[in-house]
């Protein structure tokens, strides 16, 4: 019990501090800019309101994050049916690409794949968090590699992209709450912290797994990073079990 107040408690604390960023941004330039708007030119103006603009979506971000992290654990919200992931990540990766127009993409998945066994809107959130994390934090004009394929009963989706490299004792570290790794890339990038905490939740709540590995590539200042995910292929037996329990 003891364990879970403290835990609760850090939460808290954690979310305070990450909340209490954005908005200190948010009022400071708002009244730089009510008490010295006749002497700020057009340019500083501008720029103040462009930074209030990024403070103010890294704001919703943080809470569309923090809600659905309070929802993860919810029996509920996971609604199984056999899924075809292809037309789905071929979705994922055009608004992905419409927000990172500079960014390439290269997917490859066989024509017969098997469905995967999974609620379809998680997986695509998957998807999302684990393709638009590529394109973020990857040296611009990067390519992002998406790979599907089928190994014993599940299916794997691959997406690897160049990256600052990441310590082994990290691969664990990065997937919990409010965890950024500090390098040069992520420096340059505002995160919550919670997109890939809840990248593995929710994974893990419809019987897949994920792992990350951080390969040095020749002659480069990066590694390939490159996220698994492992989701099942259920049979009609294993499929009536699971939505009884729904």
């Amino acid at each position: 019990m003891e364990n879970q107040e403290q835990n609760y408690e850090d939460f808290i604390s954690t979310v305070s501090h990450e909340l209490r960023t954005p908005l200190t941004s948010i009022r400071g330039f708002s009244q730089t800019m009510l008490a010295s708007w006749d002497k700020l030119d057009d340019e500083s103006k501008k720029k103040f309101i462009k930074i209030i603009e990024e403070q103010s979506l890294r704001l919703i971000n943080l809470v569309e994050n923090m809600l659905a992290v309070t929802k993860l654990h919810s029996k509920n919200i996971y609604i199984f049916n056999e899924t075809n992931i292809k037309p789905l990540i071929e979705q994922t990766i055009t608004i992905v690409k419409s927000k990172y127009s500079s960014q390439k993409f290269d997917f490859s998945c066989p024509e017969k794949l098997p469905n995967i066994f999974a609620d379809k809107d998680k997986f695509q959130q998957i998807m999302t968090n684990l393709i638009e994390n590529s394109a973020k934090y990857s040296p611009e004009g990067s390519t992002t590699e998406i790979a599907a394929y089928e190994q014993g009963e599940s299916v794997i989706i691959c997406v690897t992209n160049l990256g600052i490299h990441i310590d082994k004792d990290d691969y664990d570290k990065i997937f919990t709450k409010f965890s950024r790794i500090d390098n040069p890339l992520t420096r340059k990038v505002q995160g919550s912290g919670l997109g890939l905490y809840i990248t593995k939740t929710l994974t893990e709540k419809m019987g897949g797994s994920i792992s990350v590995k951080s390969e040095p590539v020749a002659n480069s200042e990066y590694d390939r990073i490159t996220f698994t995910l492992s989701m099942p292929v259920k049979n009609i037996e294993e499929q009536a079990r699971i939505k009884c329990n729904q």
